[in-house]
């Protein structure tokens, strides 16, 4: 990382004279969605609000590290899914009902320099804004408080937005969350609503261009996992596994790993969580990988097992197929009207008759189990299936019977801590009228073709 000092005043100068002379064009290292996208979305979004309501959508912000430091940064999903832009200290305003139709869509851009462009680079003007995401007004930030204050002297409502995923447990205050304070202090009579159950519901049926994103995702992953299904023997080492993998993401144009990648050979793969990818692959192991790629902001999300010296013994097969025969069984339960409360039951059924198959539990286990903790849980610990899309464990409600074009995983796992083993099979797949679109059906999966493929090191 560079420090201003490092940086020459000649430097500087000349970097303005080529940026006026050849000006940059917002890039992203993925091609963007059409802008339609976007306009489909926010009419769908604002179908859904109440008579004379505004709503507001905030960037993520840049979070830092130490010192100087800081994370990459990740848009708002939400904003992303209404605006197709990809920017820091954005805010997105949607008022359908206003008088003025010029201000029912409304973009705030941090207005952008020289400076900024030399030491950040180019940030979207606002021709680039109104391309990306169909939104004719924009205007810079500084002028949102005085163009809020005069939209909200007509609002009766407004519709703010938080982060109401049932697994979200962060600490930090976000942007939207700073934002509610301040609005609330500033006009405490008005109605507030929250956006988050709306995004819920129109986030969880993805649309053909989100549906080609996350197929996007999957093939660069099916990439990846080629690549390494040729690299992996015994004495490499977990973090060069994933060297492997990240090299073949980017150079594909993913920004990178969808999620921290799981590496876990032998018995780091009864971790659920392993996350370390330290350790030496050893022969006559076997090798968990759940990994995916990230497209411009969709997110694959696959896992395979494979033996680190390019064949499973007879034991590690048994369990291995017995992973996969939940898993065809649990994917022929993904369809309309079912939900996942009731399916994560039934697939509880197939993994218990394969566990006592695999000599792992007996009748009498079975007969004696706790309903609320079944037998099946010592070796099954996990769900089998979540939603997929902008986020890895994407926003949709459980309770909801599912229907087409929902996105979710199908990741079965057998983890035998007593036996240094752990197999976990996932793919992601599109709910249909008949069947599913299986968005990982090229990624090789069965046994003997990962044999095969691990043995033709041509």
């Amino acid at each position: 990382m560079i420090s201003t000092c490092d940086i020459d005043n000649r430097f500087i100068i000349r970097a303005i004279y080529i940026h006026l002379l050849n000006p940059i064009l917002i890039v992203m290292k993925y091609d963007p969605l059409d802008k339609r996208l976007y306009e489909a979305n926010r009419e769908r979004f604002s179908a859904l609000l109440k008579n004379d309501a505004m709503a507001l959508f905030n960037a993520n912000d840049i979070m830092p590290t130490n010192a100087d430091g800081t994370l990459p940064f990740r848009q708002n999903n939400d904003l992303l899914y209404l605006s197709g832009i990809d920017q820091e200290e954005t805010i997105l305003l949607l008022y359908p009902d206003f008088h003025d139709e010029s201000q029912r869509e409304i973009l705030f851009l941090k207005e952008t320099n020289e400076e900024i462009a030399i030491w950040e680079g180019h940030k979207y003007t606002k021709e680039e804004a109104r391309a990306a995401s169909g939104i004719e007004t924009i205007y810079w930030l500084s002028d949102f408080k005085k163009v809020f204050n005069t939209l909200m002297a007509e609002a009766k409502c407004i519709y703010l937005n938080t982060n109401e995923h049932i697994r979200a447990g962060s600490e930090v205050q976000t942007r939207d969350a700073r934002f509610i304070k301040w609005c609330r202090e500033r006009y405490p009579l008005h109605d507030y609503e929250r956006a988050a159950p709306k995004m819920h519901a129109l986030r969880a049926i993805k649309s053909k261009e989100e549906i080609a994103a996350l197929q996007e995702a999957c093939d660069i992953t099916e990439k990846g996992f080629r690549r390494v299904l040729k690299f992996v023997r015994p004495g490499v080492k977990e973090y060069e596994i994933e060297a492997e993998y990240v090299h073949e993401f980017v150079r594909n144009r993913s920004r990178g790993f969808a999620y921290t990648p799981i590496i876990a050979s032998g018995a780091n793969a009864c971790v659920l969580h392993y996350i370390d990818n330290s350790q030496e692959c050893k022969a006559g192991d076997v090798l968990l990988m759940d990994v995916g790629a990230e497209y411009a902001n969709y997110n694959a999300d696959m896992t395979r097992s494979i033996p680190v010296s390019g064949r499973f013994t007879k034991r590690q097969k048994e369990v291995y197929n017995a992973v996969r025969n939940v898993q065809k069984e649990a994917t022929a339960m993904l369809s309309p009207g079912n939900v996942i409360s009731k399916y994560h039951k039934e697939v509880g059924k197939v993994m218990e008759a394969e566990l006592v198959a695999l000599r792992l539990l007996d009748k009498t286990d079975i007969k004696n189990q706790d309903p609320q903790q079944p037998a099946y849980r010592k070796y099954f610990m996990h769900g089998t299936s979540h939603h997929l899309g902008l986020d890895v464990h994407d926003v949709g409600n459980v309770y909801r019977s599912m229907e087409e074009r929902m996105v979710f995983t199908v990741e079965p796992g057998i983890y035998i801590r007593e036996e240094s083993l752990g197999i976990r099979l996932e793919n992601n797949v599109v709910v249909q009228k008949d069947g599913v679109l299986d968005l990982m059906g090229n990624i090789p999966l069965d046994a003997e073709e990962i044999e095969s493929l691990m043995n033709d090191r041509s």
